[in-house]
């Protein structure tokens, strides 16, 4: 059966109270048509795993200021006060966490693992309510794996089978988040058929990505 889906059809697949992850850099190498659907849709109670939650305008932001977002996990709120004026009002929890922490958790979801250690944030508010251990005299925190109902990542090309080649940039969290969700959803620029994409070019084989999406012109 066909991977490929109009944004309409994506939609369809999109629910209320879902775990959502999001690639992309400030709006950089992100899913924007995805996302702004989302935004329309109207789509509630997100939890959303992403590196930042964009600007107000754009991205994942878009979300965050039509109060659609319930809990996120992020690195970076700085370019979205409507971020910060909810997680001081108590209105959005936010879990802030070390940009290469939030990156390895994804990857650890991805892989299985039931966690990692890492001395980054050890002494710092990053620390509170996690367990901590102490290996060759060096104390670490026990960071734990984040996994997703769908991944909406951003891509160049595609093949109809799925395999995903990234653009520069792209390549941040997109290829982390393919690998750790239970339906991946990839906005693509162009698709062609299968054999037409070198090898050595893709990033996220097409095991992993449930549908393709053409990024609308």
């Amino acid at each position: 059966m066909s991977k490929i889906r109009t944004v309409a059809q994506a939609l369809e697949l999109i629910k209320d109270n879902m775990i959502i992850m999001v690639g992309g850099f400030l709006s950089v190498g992100a899913p924007l048509a995805l996302i702004d659907a989302i935004a329309e849709k109207g789509v509630k109670n997100i939890t959303l795993i992403c590196n930042d939650t964009g600007f107000p305008d754009s991205g994942v932001g878009k979300w965050v200021v039509n109060k659609q977002v319930k809990k996120i996990y992020t690195s970076h709120i700085g370019t979205n006060p409507q971020t910060g004026i909810q997680l001081n009002s108590g209105e959005t929890t936010v879990i802030l966490t070390p940009q290469g922490t939030l990156a390895e958790q994804v990857r650890a979801g991805g892989a299985g693992l039931g966690g990692f250690l890492t001395p980054t944030g050890i002494g710092t508010v990053v620390e509170e309510d996690k367990q901590k251990l102490t290996i060759n005299g060096i104390e670490y925190l026990l960071e734990l794996p984040l996994r997703a109902d769908l991944a909406l990542v951003k891509a160049a090309k595609a093949d109809k089978a799925g395999n995903l080649v990234y653009r520069k940039a792209a390549r941040n969290f997109n290829p982390l988040m393919a690998t750790a969700a239970e339906i991946v959803m990839a906005e693509v620029s162009e698709i062609v058929e299968v054999g037409e994409i070198d090898p050595d070019q893709v990033a996220t084989p097409g095991i992993l990505v449930d549908y393709l999406v053409r990024e609308e012109q």
